[in-house]
């Protein structure tokens, strides 16, 4: 999640008192971590994202670094890359941490290349989303953050939308985008529609159909989902699947916008930490782990609109819940795709994609 939705002076105001709090402490502790020789303080490298690095320095490295007393080097690419690294320098591992989406952490325990973790040194796990708590199988990660992909439309265009089968509207021709299956939001939303139009294949053999018989209608697949709020405002769609974070940014727009509750639910997906296998800095990764996932840090991101919080005992304003996936209704409507599933089909389905594409 990023940028503003749209809160009222005083709201802002109000929100921001809260989240100060991360850095008095940074500034408060910094002293104490200062008293000891910088080349003398352990190093802790975490592999990650690189989306939303400035509010993670703020509100989670800065105050863990004088909270630890030790450095933290960041390390950034996409899943593919990173986990390419690891594997590179398996004899002798640079990372101790990682932060992959959940089927990027199952592909690198599956290479050996995270190690199980012993949940009973992370304080804050029992406070999480059921679905945060081994998410992948094996005690391999836990979850810190989920989104959810929904549908987004023109209220000044449409009436309500309440299925995802409107994205096959006849009325919609030339007015509908969709992602492409190449990016994090290609498989969830190929899941809706094999949900949506009743496949039971493991493979979402019918809603892949579905989609590629769809390209009529559809005005672009799109492989960044920042182009979506150009889209909207250009009037060349009237109505996509977007993620939530993304959301976040199009309420500030002034665009007749909606977000839609479809009836088949929300897909959703997760992102999750590890601890790479070798890491000699393991105590460190449990450390920052379990304070990210503390209420503090997952309020201070939540706030910002930089990630949904996937502890329970957080409580977000009413402003902030509206473009967060957050509360009871929207954890209930969630449509997780299992990472094993992704993994086992990903490249037949790129390979099913692209010959649907060329016809």
């Amino acid at each position: 999640m990023h940028g503003s939705c749209g809160l009222t002076e005083l709201s802002y105001s109000s929100i921001m008192k809260k989240t100060s709090r991360l850095g008095l402490l940074a500034l408060a502790l910094s002293g104490l971590a200062a008293t000891g020789h910088a080349e003398d303080r352990r190093t802790l490298t975490l592999s990650t994202y690189a989306v939303s690095q400035p509010g993670f320095e703020r509100y989670v490295y800065t105050p863990f670094r004088a909270k630890c007393g030790c450095n933290l080097v960041v390390e950034t690419g996409n899943n593919a890359d990173r986990i390419a690294k690891l594997d590179a320098r398996r004899q002798n591992q640079v990372v101790d941490m990682v932060l992959f989406s959940d089927f990027g952490m199952l592909e690198a325990a599956r290479k050996g290349l995270v190690q199980p973790l012993d949940y009973g040194r992370l304080k804050n796990y029992d406070d999480l989303e059921p679905f945060a708590k081994d998410p992948v199988g094996g005690k391999f990660a836990v979850g810190y953050t989920a989104y959810s992909v929904g549908l987004v439309y023109r209220s000044d265009k449409l009436p309500a939308v309440t299925s995802w089968k409107d994205l096959w509207s006849p009325a919609l021709k030339g007015r509908v985008a969709m992602p492409d299956i190449t990016t994090t939001q290609g498989p969830l939303t190929l899941h809706m529609a094999e949900v949506s139009w009743g496949g039971t294949s493991p493979s979402y053999a019918t809603g892949m159909d579905k989609v590629l018989a769809n390209r009529g209608n559809v005005v672009t697949f799109v492989k960044n989902s920042a182009q979506l709020a150009a889209l909207f405002a250009q009037d060349e769609i009237w109505l996509a699947p977007v993620p939530r974070f993304v959301w976040a940014q199009m309420t500030k727009s002034g665009m007749p916008l909606k977000w839609a509750s479809p009836k088949e639910g929300q897909a959703a997906g997760l992102n999750v930490m590890g601890i790479v296998a070798g890491s000699k800095n393991a105590d460190l990764a449990y450390q920052l782990m379990d304070f990210w996932l503390s209420k503090e840090v997952q309020t201070a991101l939540a706030l910002n609109m930089i990630d949904s919080p996937v502890n329970k005992s957080v409580t977000l304003p009413k402003e902030i819940a509206e473009v967060s996936t957050y509360g009871e209704e929207q954890m209930a409507s969630l449509k997780f795709v299992k990472p094993d599933t992704i993994l086992a089909n990903r490249a037949g389905w790129v390979d099913a994609w692209n010959k649907g594409m060329a016809r």
